[in-house]
């Protein structure tokens, strides 16, 4: 593994190894020790959409390992006024020890891979957000201890989230039911690659039968970022795919919910849910660190 720009990137032994060294990373924060494993080296974080978990998450990884984060926003870069992303790139390689790249085009964040000599990792493209996923897979391991066996219900859109999540189920033996309206499916290709690898992926247009005995629900925003012109449409079409405490309640009793945030309490959660007894959303958004923290140490040592 020289990069993460999909999950399919991953092995289930690398995915396992990542997770292993966060839990590691995370007992170690807890008692207010961090190791130098990064010492002398530096990210370059090249940032198309703004954000406010995974730049943090990643500049105070880089900062707890020892290391240097430079944050590039896209506009105060050269490839912002015309510069090839190759040149880039290659340009990078030279003076850092990795890249990420929060990016509209998942081409870019390939482009920039190609052209790379030292670790590219997506941080977010328009088909996949791979840390996330690590940092989920890091919630659901820390709260059900296992993964075969598993049902995970996404409700709602089919989106770059969705898309890692399923093959980050396939890759640990989690059954993924995803709901979500006609038009709004996950990407055949990332089906179609989880099957191949062993993977449950059930498609479905009714929320309640993803939703039911679920040991997982999950949900992301209707209306991500670029998407806001389609608001009205999605808010409509979306409007049936909320968790709320019905959904919850075809759940099984120790159901966890999760959220990749920012959430829009009222829109596809509700409130109650969100700040309630089954929320797991702000420890899997502090896994983001650890997870990060263990994915540079695994590319960038």
């Amino acid at each position: 593994m020289k990069h993460l720009i999909s999950m399919a990137d991953l092995s289930p032994e690398n995915l396992i190894d990542i997770l292993d060294i966060a839990e590691t990373q995370k007992q170690m924060r807890l008692r207010g020790k961090n190791n130098d494993s990064l010492k002398n080296k530096s990210l370059a974080m090249i940032f198309e959409k703004s954000s406010t978990r995974t730049r943090v998450s990643f500049e105070v990884a880089m900062s707890d390992l020892g290391g240097h984060s430079l944050y590039l926003n896209y506009n105060d870069i050269q490839i912002g006024r015309g510069e090839t992303i190759e040149d880039t790139s290659k340009v990078l390689s030279r003076y850092v020890h990795g890249i990420c790249a929060r990016v509209n085009n998942h081409n870019t964040v390939l482009e920039l891979a190609r052209n790379s000599n030292i670790p590219v990792i997506n941080a977010l493209s328009d088909i996949e957000h791979p840390c996330q996923t690590l940092a989920d897979m890091l919630t659901i391991k820390e709260y059900k201890k296992k993964f075969c066996g598993l049902k995970l219900a996404w409700i709602g859109d089919g989106n770059n989230v969705c898309n890692s999540t399923i093959i980050g189920c396939a890759l640990l033996g989690i059954d993924i039911h995803v709901a979500c309206p006609k038009g709004y499916e996950p990407r055949k290709q990332i089906v179609d690659k989880a099957r191949s690898i062993g993977g449950v992926v059930e498609i479905t247009n009714d929320a309640y039968e993803a939703a039911l005995n679920a040991d997982i629900l999950y949900t992301d925003v209707w209306v991500s970022m670029g998407e806001e012109e389609e608001k009205l449409n999605r808010l409509n079409a979306f409007s049936s795919y909320q968790i709320n405490s019905d959904i919850v309640n075809k759940a099984n009793n120790d159901v966890i919910v999760m959220h990749c945030l920012p959430a829009h309490r009222g829109e596809e959660i509700t409130a109650e849910v969100i700040d309630g007894p089954h929320s797991v959303v702000f420890d899997q958004a502090e896994n983001r660190l650890h997870a990060q923290k263990a994915l540079l140490i695994k590319l960038m040592c």
